[in-house]
């Protein structure tokens, strides 16, 4: 079982999608045991996710009504295998906050594909395109780490 955490800052867009985004594609991985949670440095505990991300996962058959936003903890950080951020601003902050936790702290960008300069842009406060811009972006990451991942399975 692999226990994995997202942050964004409000955990009402990004980090919220990919958390939806992950458990959505794992189903094509039936081995894959996941635990999928996502947190913000800045969020508010119990808001629901955007309108827009709502209606832009929605158009995949995902729905995200449920989604309460919940503050990053330590708790949370302890507790995941991998913690994946949005931006390396998000990173700093949890390396800042829990610096032991640097060997499973990345931006999704980063783990997925090595390139440590990318970062998912915010869609908050756009229009419904630019949320669905991100959901591209974030769904192009979260495919690559379930290729990762599921490699670690093996065929046994």
């Amino acid at each position: 079982m692999k226990n994995i955490l997202f942050v964004c800052t409000g955990n009402t867009c990004r980090s919220s999608m990919a958390e939806a985004l992950l458990k959505h594609f794992a189903s094509e991985y039936p081995r894959l045991e996941l635990v999928v949670k996502s947190a913000g440095t800045a969020a508010s505990d119990s808001q629901g996710a955007s309108g827009n991300a709502i209606l832009a996962l929605q158009e995949l058959g995902i729905d995200l009504n449920p989604h309460r936003s919940q503050a990053v903890t330590t708790e949370l950080i302890e507790e995941a295998d991998l913690v994946l951020t949005m931006t390396y601003s998000h990173k700093q902050q949890l390396l800042v906050f829990k610096p032991n936790a640097a060997h499973k702290l990345f931006t999704l960008a980063e783990f997925t594909s090595r390139d440590k300069s990318r970062n998912i842009s915010d869609p908050f406060g756009g229009n419904l395109d630019t949320y669905i811009e991100c959901r591209n972006e974030i769904s192009f990451y979260i495919k690559k780490l379930l290729d990762i991942i599921g490699s670690q399975i093996g065929d046994d």
